[in-house]
């Protein structure tokens, strides 16, 4: 068996995995594997919707976002104008409590530098000239946010650490991972990777992959589900919408197409075993939606629907940074079906502390509010929750 020594071994080559790789190798911190049993962006980030939005729910959440924003719209410039772009976002409702919460959510990010704007009906109508609005919904548009193909981001990231000395492992199953006296060790295909530092990135598989080490962190698997349609005719680029009261949201594809979702069932899962096509409840849900809020959709052709595996946290946030009671082991996961929208910020502010070390306390400041270490002792059951809701800010979970 063969052993190659690292600084870093990073397990999991999805989006959040190939930034970290990218930004490790921008600031020198090296040699770098990264390891990945399949193919890198064969989980939730070649089946997450690329919305990338400031709608959010705290000011660090923005700042991320923001900040993932200006490197996907960079990085695209360079590689692949078509994986990055600015085309607004609309949401709406008309339920009571949700209109009120929404008209609550306008002022907070407004404060926090969001260009968000209020839409009456005729200009939810020019915004949005496929949909039905005769019930004068209550809505919002942010002119700036964006859309972003997932994969393709993701393999930019991946060629950007290739081509600066990044080792990738890929394709054999993991035969062990654990801690020795000096090293964390990594043992596949007949390869040994003892690393320094070893970073767990690898989504809805992170929970079994802590657990079995002896740190476990409080995660939970869960499927949610999407589908590519293709209209008969439309704009190729439209702003993204999301209808809360029916949870449906909606995006522009490639080729004229449209990407929609949320088929979210909150109820843990098992990543290796879920049902990876989707239900015909939401195929079913889609087209009604579609019949009775966007008619100029309604002949739309379904071309593809499948569900994937997000990761769910006891409060929505994620969990990025050192491992408690583990020297040496990070973790970036937990991003509660968000991660593509947050993926570069905060990989770049993981790879400043493991730069820097994990006593830096200037870079763990910029981590602060997702920190593994604010949740203590054995990780109690949970059930999922949905990520993209209209909650108050002022919830100190938050």
């Amino acid at each position: 068996m063969s052993s190659t020594s690292a600084e870093v071994v990073i397990l999991g080559a999805g989006i959040a995995g190939c930034a970290l790789a990218y930004h490790l190798a921008e600031r020198h911190v090296g040699p770098l594997v990264l390891y990945d049993p399949r193919t890198p962006g064969a989980g939730a980030t070649g089946r997450a919707a690329g919305i990338v939005t400031e709608q959010l729910w705290n000011r660090w959440d923005v700042e991320v976002t923001r900040e993932s924003k200006e490197q996907y719209a960079r990085l695209s410039a360079r590689w692949d104008a078509s994986a990055y772009s600015v085309n607004g976002f609309v949401r709406w409702a008309n339920g009571a409590d949700a209109i009120s919460v929404l008209d609550a959510a306008v002022g907070r990010l407004r404060s926090w530098g969001v260009d968000v704007r209020t839409l009456d009906a005729a200009e939810l109508t020019e915004r949005v000239p496929w949909g039905r609005f005769d019930d004068a919904p209550r809505a919002i548009w942010s002119p700036g946010d964006a859309v972003v193909t997932p994969s393709t981001m993701g393999e930019i990231y991946a060629e950007g650490a290739r081509q600066a000395g990044v080792e990738f492992l890929l394709g054999t199953p993991m035969t062990s991972f654990r801690n020795t006296s000096d090293a964390w060790e990594l043992e596949t295909g007949g390869r040994t990777v003892r690393a320094k530092n070893a970073v767990v990135a690898a989504g809805a598989w992170s929970k079994e992959i802590l657990r079995a080490i002896g740190h476990p962190l409080p995660l939970a698997p869960y499927r949610t589900q999407a589908a590519v349609l293709r209209p008969a005719s439309g704009p190729v680029l439209f702003p993204s919408v999301h209808d809360i009261d029916v949870d449906v949201y909606a995006r522009p594809e490639a080729n004229g197409r449209l990407l929609a979702g949320d088929g979210t069932r909150l109820v843990e899962v098992d990543p290796e075993t879920f049902q990876t096509g989707a239900d015909e409840s939401f195929v079913a849900h889609l087209a009604e939606t579609f019949g009775q809020r966007f008619p100029g959709w309604a002949d739309a052709e379904l071309v593809r629907a499948w569900a994937g595996v997000c990761t769910s946290t006891p409060d929505r946030r994620p969990l990025v940074g050192p491992v408690p009671g583990a020297g040496g082991l990070y973790s970036v996961v937990g991003f509660n079906g968000f991660g593509v929208m947050r993926a570069g910020g905060v990989a770049q502010r993981l790879a400043d502390l493991i730069a820097a070390g994990a006593e830096s306390d200037p870079a763990l400041e910029q981590l602060k509010p997702v920190l593994p270490g604010r949740f203590t002792g054995p990780p109690d059951a949970f059930l999922p929750r949905p990520g993209f809701t209209l909650d108050d800010g002022d919830d100190p979970r938050f």
